[in-house]
């Protein structure tokens, strides 16, 4: 079934489908060491990947298993990163979130923010009873994030990445709509 991605405004930003235009940001966004730095997959090398994610966006909608929006200031609609909601089934109401932020825009809520205006947005329209993250065990900036959106930490994945040759653990988060919605 398909899943059209939303338009989410909030007060300072707007979440919005990705556009070709956003290929350059995308990039630029995914190909920075400092911001992947507790990523599951190395920095972006080449553009095409930018092209590549694009169209996987799309294709998300097309297949209805999920919304990956682009993130921008409302007041001048610069991008500044991407949130999404993904492998969404339906039968059993759970999904999973995921967010990206240019460095430049850390610390200031916007993660918060946007997550929260997709997760709003998915308990509402999609029914979900839960929603599962994860995050680096290292990057306690995302885990806050997390937690202030009532995520509660259920468990250490161990070692479960590996990038360039470095392994890393990850917690993983639940939210269920009871406590979203307390």
């Amino acid at each position: 079934m398909p899943l059209p991605a939303p338009t989410l405004n909030t007060p300072r930003l707007r979440l919005r489908p990705f556009a070709e235009t956003d290929t350059d940001a995308i990039f630029a966004l995914q190909s920075c060491p400092r911001v992947l730095r507790y990523w599951d997959s190395p920095p972006w090398k080449e553009r095409a990947q930018a092209e590549r994610f694009i169209t996987v966006c799309g294709q998300m909608d097309r297949d209805g298993v999920g919304a990956r929006l682009a993130i921008e200031l409302a007041a001048d609609e610069v991008f500044i990163g991407w949130c999404s909601l993904s492998k969404w089934v339906p039968d059993y109401r759970s999904a999973r979130l995921g967010y990206c932020l240019d460095d430049l825009f850390w610390g200031r809520g916007f993660a918060t923010e946007g997550a929260g205006a997709l997760l709003q947005w998915a308990f509402d329209t999609l029914d979900l009873n839960r929603v599962q993250a994860e995050t680096d065990t290292r990057n306690t900036a995302s885990s806050r994030v997390l937690e202030k959106l009532r995520f509660v930490r259920e468990g250490r994945l161990r070692e479960d990445c590996v990038v360039d040759g470095e392994v890393s653990d990850s917690w993983v988060y639940g939210l269920l709509r009871r406590d979203w919605e307390r």
